[in-house]
């Protein structure tokens, strides 16, 4: 027989049992409590661990996604205050060019005084043409004055005979009047053979090629022995005073902003050398091909500026706010420039823009921008539009 013992513990007495089976009932309950307990709070653990590993991927994306989608590196560029420099490129020329050939009726070339890079002076004589033919003919001229000139003497002394004998009654009146006349006959004579030689003599100084103005030889397109005629073209080129310009290709925009007046300089290709000049006229017209007009820079004469060569120009025309990209976040294609943009669900965005001039910190964006964007920096040739990317900030140009 089993008897329940009553072990007092203060006020309540707990039964104690002999059987041992209930002992250990009572111990395996509580073993599989506590594990419960420990599997609970390692799954909390764990779940911890998952969200905080997993807190900076975007939303909506499993952890083998995100590790697939790519990182790029974005900008947001702001307006930065830039300077208004317009860079152009363009051929040299000379600002006023003149050509210079032959006046009179040409003839074979004797002799030729200059040579391309001399400075002339106005009138002065470039190449002188035979006149053999015209001296002999201006001395038989010269001759025939003579011949005129007694004959008016002659004529002038009957005409004074004639007179002092009117009062005695020895020459009629008709007489005077006839000697009169002869008298006029022969001193027109003379002035006729005078201007028939003041011609040829001007005939003669028209075989002297001469410069119209003072300038710089720029081209000699003779030599000695060569028969030349008004029909043979330009002999010589001269740029007037040595001054020189630069006809530099603008677009549209620039052009509006390139007033007359406006400061430049000019880089020659071959020197590092750049001369100071100005705006002096802005073509009125635009190119319908290449939407482009001339700003033609007025420069003073140096070596290095040679007509027909190649120069570059930075025109300066104020200042401009605006955004500055570097050249990697402009793209391009058949529909213009544009960038990409990642939007807040980090979706990339195409946003097509207008640039403007291009300095050494990188491309003005003149429309299509408001600075605050989020742009992608390089490397957007790789991605496409409506792709999920992850954003890391970088730094903008000007910054």
């Amino acid at each position: 027989m089993n008897y329940d013992a009553k072990i007092e513990t203060g006020e309540t007495a707990l039964p104690v049992s002999d059987d041992p089976l209930a002992v250990d009932g009572e111990d395996s309950r509580r073993s599989r409590k506590r594990a419960w307990i420990f599997a609970i709070a390692a799954a909390i653990v764990l779940i911890g661990l998952f969200l905080l590993m997993h807190r900076k991927e975007p939303a909506g994306l499993s952890a083998e996604d995100a590790s697939q989608t790519p990182i790029v590196t974005v900008i947001s560029p702001g307006r930065v205050t830039i300077p208004g420099r317009i860079n152009a490129t363009g051929t040299l020329a000379a600002r006023r060019e003149e050509p210079v050939g032959v006046q009179g009726e040409g003839g074979k070339v004797v002799r030729v005084l200059v040579e391309p890079g001399q400075w002339v002076g106005a009138g002065q004589v470039l190449a002188v043409i035979d006149r053999s033919v015209q001296a002999e003919q201006t001395s038989a001229l010269a001759a025939q004055i003579q011949v005129a000139q007694a004959d008016a003497r002659l004529a002038q002394a009957n005409l004074d005979r004639a007179l002092k004998l009117v009062d005695r009654g020895f020459i009629s009146k008709a007489d005077v009047d006839r000697l009169t006349a002869t008298r006029d006959g022969a001193n027109a004579r003379v002035r006729v053979a005078q201007a028939q030689l003041g011609e040829m003599q001007a005939r003669v100084r028209q075989l002297n090629v001469v410069a119209p103005s003072a300038g710089l030889v720029l081209e000699r397109n003779v030599e000695p022995g060569q028969v030349v005629s008004a029909g043979s073209g330009v002999l010589f080129r001269l740029a007037k005073g040595g001054e020189m310009e630069l006809l530099a290709q603008l677009s549209e925009e620039d052009l509006a902003r390139a007033g007359t007046g406006t400061a430049a300089r000019v880089t020659p290709v071959g020197t590092d050398k750049s001369f100071t000049g100005e705006v002096w006229q802005v073509s009125p017209v635009i190119d319908p091909q290449n939407r482009q007009g001339t700003a033609r820079v007025a420069l003073s004469y140096a070596p290095e500026l040679r007509p027909g060569g190649f120069a570059s120009a930075e025109i300066v025309a104020g200042t401009l706010v605006a955004p500055l990209l570097p050249e990697s976040a402009v793209l391009a294609d058949a529909r213009g420039s544009y960038v990409y943009i990642v939007d807040g669900n980090n979706k990339v965005v195409r946003r097509p823009i207008r640039t403007g001039a291009i300095t050494d910190s990188g491309i003005v964006v003149t429309e299509g921008l408001s600075g605050g964007e989020r742009i992608v920096r390089r490397a957007g040739a790789f991605l496409s539009e409506g792709e999920t990317v992850r954003p890391k900030a970088g730094t903008a140009p000007g910054r």
